[in-house]
């Protein structure tokens, strides 16, 4: 009722040019409907497959009415001597580069106090010449609420239902709750059609429905580009140690899942350490622990791929973010993009307000996890509190926790981590990150294959011995980032 309503204000409002941008063709030229009959208003509508018809009863525009040619068209609501409403669907193309079609729109627009008529432009998406921008206004349909979200999953599943003999379908009231929380975002038309894709696989919606919901309605919102859909999160039982953050993670839990009010909204966290230290798989861990949708955002291929629009690229990331909420929001060495020391002709800068702005004023549960190798090149008012939550800093791994990461390791590759005197690879591996204790297993495991020898610990530390860690190549960068952070973060382990 409230779109409705708010189409019937800028209808009576008497704009020349209306401009709605969606998918849901169907649904929009329904509501125009019932506004055109109870104002009494003549009807068209325009495609370039059907030309002009009127929608009801009364007289069509004139002779050769039902053109399908775009021109022709706009002529022809020009000449038209009485009001009326106008939807000329997918017209976008015929405004770009055609500078009689924009004219003659313009025209229509500025006589408008004498003819009287509104041209709606309905398109998927539609940017106006600046020559008719000022004679127009906007609209926008509503998400469905929580509400519509949870009738429409009854609705589709007695209709799978009665289809079915009257098997009802499978399911408990914790997964109904977070498949209303992940069709938040998307419009009914597509929410039908991830529910029944959901329902009608196997009869249930279950926790195993979600990953892939959320892989299509990725799809469907057309978010290619610099986001991408992080198909396989981790648990925390593959990450070792990060007690701490596991702890925070876990208290705030609840909050997230359920969409508590009574409580801030946690906005996010920074993971800042040592190169290989587990920082991407605690990031992916987050999304596996909350069971939400992770999106990474590179700002690498930020730059790369949109050189001249990275600005606007952002804006239309965090947007769909926005869309894809709740889900946790990976920002990937996020000083690549936001450097305070990049001679860049300002670029980085503006990308620095976008992103400070979206954090300020978003109201989605988009959780930002954000990873650093160095702190010291992002500017001081992206890191204060209030725009992130915490600053985690992610450390070289202790002795008791090296021996947890072997045994992760070791199981992940189906060999018997009991086998093996973890303690004792534990301390000669001391110094090393987690990604340079899963390295030496791999080294270790090609050894194996390529002789007769046996996996053992020989082995390992054989492995383990032929490496040189970063805490020793780059031993001065690694001990300073250490002492900076003791003072200034909250170890994660």
């Amino acid at each position: 009722m409230k779109d409705l309503n708010d189409l019937g204000l800028l209808l009576d409002s008497k704009v020349p040019i209306l401009v709605i941008e969606s998918y849901e063709e169907p649904r929009v030229l329904e509501m125009i409907t019932r506004l055109a009959v109870n104002r009494a208003s003549p009807l068209f509508t325009w495609s370039a497959t059907e030309g002009l018809h009127r929608l009801g009863f009364g007289e069509d525009v004139g002779e050769g009415d039902h053109s399908t040619a775009p021109g022709t068209v706009l002529e022809l609501i020009k000449q038209a001597k009485q009001p009326g409403i106008y939807v000329l669907c997918d017209f976008h193309p015929y405004l770009k580069d055609e500078p009689v079609n924009v004219r003659l729109l313009r025209e229509i627009a500025m006589r408008h106090h004498t003819l009287g008529h509104t041209v709606i432009l309905l398109s998927h998406a539609l940017d106006l010449p600046s020559e008719v921008k000022r004679y127009s206004a906007r609209f926008e349909l509503s998400m469905p609420s929580d509400e519509q979200l949870m009738n429409l999953i009854r609705e589709e599943a007695s209709n799978w239902s009665r289809s079915q003999g009257g098997r009802p379908v499978r399911s408990d009231k914790a997964t109904f709750n977070k498949l209303v929380q992940n069709l938040k975002g998307v419009p009914l038309q597509d929410a039908t059609q991830l529910v029944r894709g959901a329902i009608y696989d196997d009869g249930a919606i279950d926790q195993s429905d979600l990953p892939e919901l959320n892989k299509a309605k990725f799809a469907l919102m057309d978010m290619e580009g610099v986001l991408s859909f992080e198909y396989d999160t981790a648990r925390f039982s593959e990450v070792g140690g990060l007690n701490k953050l596991k702890d925070w993670l876990e208290a705030r839990r609840n909050n997230v899942l359920s969409g508590d009010t009574d409580l801030d909204t946690p906005k996010g966290i920074m993971l800042l350490g040592i190169q290989g230290s587990g920082k991407s798989l605690a990031a992916k861990a987050v999304a596996g622990m909350w069971s939400l949708p992770l999106l990474r955002l590179d700002f690498g291929s930020l730059y790369n791929k949109f050189f001249g629009e990275t600005e606007r690229n952002l804006r239309e990331a965090l947007k769909l973010a926005d869309m894809m909420s709740p889900c946790v929001l990976w920002l990937d060495e996020i000083e690549k993009g936001i450097s305070i020391d990049q001679n860049d002709s300002g670029i980085s800068q503006r990308i620095l307000g976008t992103l400070l702005t979206w954090m300020s004023e978003r109201k989605s549960m988009a959780f930002i996890v954000a990873t650093s190798n160095d702190i010291s090149k992002l500017p001081p008012e992206l890191v204060r509190k209030g725009r992130l939550d915490e600053i985690f800093f992610v450390d070289l791994p202790d002795e008791t926790v090296r021996m947890e990461i072997f045994a992760i390791h070791l199981r992940k590759r189906n060999v018997n981590p009991e086998l093996f005197d973890l303690a004792r690879l534990a301390r000669a591996s001391e110094g090393f990150s987690g990604a340079e204790i899963e390295q030496t297993i791999v080294n270790a495991l090609y050894t194996v294959a390529a002789s007769d020898e046996v996996m053992n610990n020989t082995t390992l530390e054989r492995a383990i011995r032929s490496t040189n860690p970063l805490s020793v190549i780059m031993q001065e960068k690694v001990e300073s980032l250490r002492v900076w952070a003791r003072a200034r973060c909250v170890f994660a382990d």
